[in-house]
């Protein structure tokens, strides 16, 4: 039997976890937040970009006041805390509000989708991404596998930074060295990230054929010191 995602990555007591990358970061939030929720667990679920309206299917506190979450927040079910709304999209506070929801509620865990990918495989920051908050203990770093072998103009959102930081060109198609050297650049896959948090890689979308380049690159990132967790899951979890 398989162990539960927030096992396989390592949660602890009391977390505020950041979530950045590309290949699945929704899916994760959600995944962790009902899981963790079900433990019994009080959880914040937010996001310091923008999420797809739809995608919020959580109970939602429309207040980024640690005072309203505290009133709407409850043991087993994840509340996701929004502070406004676009076209299709809801908006959720800054990174200085979730590190106050973090200090100032009950919260035992703060889930935060703290980048976005436009919903390609794999990415590289732009100047102003990631956005991750200070107080992060806990940052979990997103690619999805099924980019592997593909041009990366095809694959990656802001492709010509991935190609930079891998030192290829985005009609080259993507090499599990060439991820891992992405993914454990400064300013790649670990760009901003607070020195004191714990990094652990998820490499999503993993199928029967995918499976050796998977184990593959996560033998590459856990071979570096500030990874304490490199884990596969299957397409499945998408």
């Amino acid at each position: 039997m398989t162990a539960p995602l927030r096992e396989q990555i390592g949660i602890g007591g009391r977390e505020l976890i950041s979530i950045v990358g590309a290949g699945g970061k929704s899916t994760i939030l959600f995944s962790l937040g009902r899981e963790l929720a079900d433990a019994g667990c009080r959880v914040i679920l937010t996001t310091t970009t923008k999420m797809a309206r739809d995608q919020v299917t959580e109970p939602s506190c429309w207040s980024v006041d640690p005072v309203a979450v505290e009133q709407s927040l409850v043991a087993g079910s994840p509340l996701f805390v929004a502070l406004g709304a676009v076209p299709g999209k809801v908006t959720g506070p800054t990174p200085e509000g979730v590190d106050r929801l973090f200090a100032e509620t009950s919260a035992d865990h703060v889930v935060v989708e703290a980048d976005g990918a436009r919903s390609m495989s794999v990415k590289a920051p732009a100047t102003h991404e990631p956005v991750i908050p200070a107080t992060s203990t806990l940052v979990i770093v997103v690619a999805a596998i099924d980019a592997v072998g593909c041009p990366i103009g095809e694959v990656a959102h802001r492709p010509d930074r991935v190609a930079a930081l891998a030192e290829v060109s985005e009609d080259d198609a993507l090499t599990v060295p060439a991820l891992a050297s992405v993914l454990l650049h400064p300013e790649g896959g670990l760009k901003g990230i607070p020195e004191s948090a714990r990094i652990a890689v998820v490499v999503t979308r993993v199928t029967a054929d995918t499976e050796q380049p998977a184990a593959d690159l996560t033998g590459l990132l856990l071979a570096h010191s500030r990874i304490a967790r490199a884990i596969t899951l299957p397409v499945a979890s998408r």
